[in-house]
């Protein structure tokens, strides 16, 4: 691995029993890259994604962050979560779904991360938080709880929850596919403010518009493997393998029977 790395996934595989979901994926992403991870359901995108901070730990591959083996001892024994949390603390994740305590303010909710994996003190978690609240917009939300906001306000919580302890990658799993579709735009709008920022992170989406205008790259997924990956531009417009160009042209025949 050389410097400009900032994570490489090889031979990254993911088995559940019988059921094979990742089949040898391999790829590296430099500092401040974006890339957009695409593909049918079921084709393990979102598994890949929680395999990189061993939410879901994989079965076979390794996962490099800053050259450093993420979920292994170096005797190649996993790791307990103990181990694993400063780990996981260099990487931010932001889900379908929100995640929010519910009794808790939307201030409290974002404190809490930094306290818990970062050990910073209460006054400057609540600093960190009305920090990370402001960058997405929320400023005048600190005190609300939960439940009286949106779910595109709850979504851009979770992402000042993820930004809150200071990662060095992100990872969003279709950040927008819990939402009514008129709450989507908020949020894609503070997903790339934070790519204008140059931070490093890797998205699933079904917005294939918006991985065009986001992604650096994309890696297309299917049946546990990358199928195809390139540009972002270039994949899109001029795809070389048959099954993304099947895939290409039944999102634009849904989308012309949508409109």
């Amino acid at each position: 691995m050389t410097a400009e790395f900032l994570l490489e996934v090889t031979d990254l595989g993911k088995s559940y029993g019988h059921h094979t979901v990742l089949k040898n994926v391999s790829f590296a992403l430099r500092r401040g890259e974006r890339i957009a991870l695409i593909g049918p359901s079921g084709s393990g995108k979102s598994t890949c994604l929680r395999a990189i901070n061993y939410l879901d730990p994989p079965t076979a591959g390794d996962i490099l962050l800053e050259g450093r083996r993420i979920g292994r001892r170096k005797n190649g024994r996993r790791m307990s979560d103990l181990e694993l949390a400063p780990q996981r603390a260099e990487i931010g994740m932001v889900f379908q779904h929100f995640h929010l305590w519910p009794h808790l303010s939307v201030r409290a909710n974002v404190a809490l991360q930094p306290q818990k994996v970062r050990g910073v003190s209460r006054v400057e978690a609540s600093r960190l938080a009305e920090e990370m609240l402001a960058k997405v917009h929320l400023a005048p939300k600190v005190d609300e709880v939960p439940q009286r906001l949106s779910g595109g306000q709850q979504q851009r919580v979770a992402i000042a929850r993820a930004l809150a302890q200071k990662p060095k990658l992100l990872l969003f799993d279709e950040p927008t596919s819990a939402l009514d579709p008129e709450l989507v735009g908020e949020v894609l709008t503070v997903i790339k403010e934070l790519a204008g920022e140059g931070r490093a992170m890797v998205l699933v989406t079904h917005e294939i518009a918006f991985a065009r205008e986001v992604a650096d790259r994309i890696l297309f997924m299917d049946d546990g493997r990358i199928v195809e990956q390139g540009p972002a531009k270039d994949l899109l417009d001029h795809p070389q393998s048959p099954r993304l160009k099947q895939f290409l042209a039944s999102l634009s025949q849904r989308g012309q029977r949508d409109g």
